[in-house]
């Protein structure tokens, strides 16, 4: 399937096909779906959604971050988690106080864990406070990944 058919199935009626799509163009990395991808994040479903939130950190373009930022208060925190996940592949810095929001607030864990990674990704040093807040999370997977990240960036963690 080439890019333009790709693109094509985003418009579909069939969910399905858009899933398929967005994640496909995502690993197919070409820099023209990157239109299509943003505006796959306003879909009504939200595997949609968080493929396309995945496939544009795939493609490595930080102008999606801005985008990708309003997914970070979607209803539905797997897409959360995938907008999270895709500003830490961007190395977006500009994002990092919408991360440490994401840490700090939102109520699901694997939101607040792919923050704690994404920071680390990112090198948010700023961010060290933050981290260490975590160390003290209600999750101990959240606990856990911010003793690595922490550990990664060479702080000292008891």
């Amino acid at each position: 399937m080439d890019i333009e058919e790709l693109i094509e199935n985003l418009r579909s009626p069939y969910a399905h096909r858009r899933v398929n799509a967005a994640s496909k163009l995502g690993k197919l990395g070409d820099k023209r779906a990157f239109n299509a991808l943003v505006e796959a994040l306003k879909d009504s479903d939200k595997t949609v959604r968080d493929n396309a939130a995945f496939a544009l950190g795939e493609l490595g373009i930080k102008e999606a971050a801005p985008h990708i930022e309003k997914l970070l208060g979607d209803r539905d925190e797997w897409v959360r988690k995938g907008a999270v996940k895709a500003l830490g592949m961007l190395k977006s810095s500009s994002s990092v106080d919408r991360l440490v929001d994401a840490l700090e607030a939102d109520p699901a864990f694997i939101v607040r864990r792919a923050a704690v990674r994404s920071l680390g990704q990112i090198g948010a040093t700023g961010s060290i406070e933050s981290l260490r807040m975590a160390l003290y999370d209600r999750n101990v997977t959240v606990r856990d990944m911010a003793k690595q990240v922490l550990a990664e960036m060479g702080e000292e963690v008891d």
